[in-house]
């Protein structure tokens, strides 16, 4: 019996050693890619890169990868949302059910090049939107579409039955109990599907190179909508970040300016994690102080 226990806890010593590892090896990773990438970007860096010019700079590509990305998560969010409520909370179980789900993981273990092509067919194409900033937005929330609904359906399946019973047993109706109780309570979960499909959205290239185009002229004096010069304008040529890289790496020109928006577009992701991260515990906080 002595043995066994001795055994068991030296298997436990070991598999917490590996496990340690692996977290400081991804760690490592991580740390090392990112000072790589983020260091040697910004040693290279001269004034005139950070301006907001036609070229040889980064300032347009900056606004309009977050600009896009904004539009795309407000396209995706709201309908990835319900489509998760309704497979969580009404969807019956049934060959529809299943057909929808298995289009759902279809539909995000799509490549990127695909839902470009899709995208410049349907928008460009059959829309006639031409490359643009909505175009590329949109395309983007097909990409990300997938990763909000399923991220909804599981932090709401991943409740306490007793979160929606207690709500039920207090008089409230099963869809006051979605949006008062069941929502707030599996927030930080869903905030963390939108943290990765924002990640998609900043990262992406392929798809916008056929919907959102290259090149942009911007005058920041005209906030006119409708204007093509217009920083708001959702229908003129949006060359975001991604892009940039690409088209500087491909043609070998600047190497220092692809190497800055190299280094500005990982700030750029790490900057709305951490800010994600810290509003949704925020809000987890502030819920758990409400209900105590």
């Amino acid at each position: 019996m002595q043995r066994r226990i001795q055994r068991a806890k030296l298997a436990d010593k070991i598999a917490t050693g590996i496990f340690v590892a692996i977290a400081v090896l991804f760690f490592l990773l991580l740390f090392g890619f990112a000072g790589k990438v983020i260091i040697g970007g910004f040693l290279g860096a001269k004034p005139e890169m950070f301006r907001f010019a036609m070229s040889g700079a980064i300032g347009n590509q900056l606004f309009n990868t977050i600009y896009l990305v904004f539009i795309s998560l407000l396209v995706s969010c709201p309908i990835g949302v319900f489509a998760g409520i309704y497979l969580a909370m009404y969807a019956k179980k049934g060959r529809l059910t299943k057909i929808i789900r298995i289009c759902i993981e279809t539909l995000s273990s799509l490549p990127s090049i695909v839902v470009g092509l899709f995208g410049y067919l349907v928008f460009l194409v059959a829309l006639g939107m031409g490359k643009s900033l909505l175009a590329g937005a949109l395309s983007i929330s097909i990409l990300t579409l997938p990763l909000i609904t399923t991220t909804t359906e599981d932090a709401i399946r991943g409740l306490p039955e007793g979160y929606l019973q207690g709500s039920l047993g207090m008089g409230a109706t099963k869809w006051q109990s979605v949006f008062h109780v069941l929502l707030p309570a599996c927030l930080p979960r869903i905030m963390t599907g939108v943290i990765l499909a924002a990640g998609r959205g900043f990262d992406e290239a392929a798809a916008l190179l056929y919907t959102a185009g290259s090149g942009s002229m911007l005058n920041w004096r005209n906030w006119s909508f409708t204007s093509p010069t217009s920083p708001l304008s959702l229908f003129r040529p949006a060359e975001t970040l991604s892009i940039q890289i690409w088209n500087l790496q491909i043609n070998g020109q600047n190497l220092d300016l692809a190497n800055l928006a190299s280094a500005m577009l990982l700030v750029l992701v790490l900057a709305f994690s951490i800010g994600a991260n810290a509003l949704s515990r925020h809000i987890q906080a502030k819920n758990s102080s409400e209900r105590g």
